[in-house]
């Protein structure tokens, strides 16, 4: 599974008219399950989006998790969207193939034990709506940005 997350100010997402997730201050979470992943991959991905050092700490070093992103253990919020679109295949051309990508069905499936894992590990997650059209706004704070990757 991919994430690609950055640390937020602030972010949300709206499906149509309506906000269905936002968050103040934390990550933002874009993920994408590919072919062959498991929810082993998912639990793995997911203690690196809660564990990765993204927040500074008293020193100003990026040495803080979102679970604890003012070294008081306040938590940060978590916005998770699923993105197929990070599993695109861009090597050949000028249109992205997206075979590496799980089936939708698998996709959802496992998009749906990340949020339900997240949610019982982290006090504060919001989500988009898996396979629908989406705007997401946000903040990125610095800006800090990483891809993330866990394999079966």
């Amino acid at each position: 599974m991919i994430a690609l997350i950055q640390r937020v100010s602030q972010a949300s997402v709206r499906v149509g008219d309506r906000i269905a997730g936002e968050i103040g201050p934390g990550l933002l979470a874009l993920v994408c399950a590919e072919r062959g992943d498991t929810q082993a991959s998912a639990d793995k991905l997911l203690a690196k989006v809660l564990g990765y050092r993204v927040f500074s700490d008293a020193a100003g070093k990026m040495n803080l998790p979102v679970t604890n992103i003012d070294g008081a253990g306040c938590a940060g919020g978590l916005l998770v969207v699923s993105q197929f679109t990070l599993a695109a295949d861009t090597n050949s051309g000028l249109r992205p193939s997206f075979t590496p990508a799980a089936a939708p069905e698998d996709g959802k499936r496992l998009f749906d034990y990340f949020v339900a894992s997240a949610r019982a590990r982290h006090p504060a997650v919001e989500t988009g709506e898996f396979g629908a059209m989406m705007q997401v706004s946000l903040v990125n704070d610095g800006p800090v940005t990483f891809w993330l990757q866990a394999r079966p």
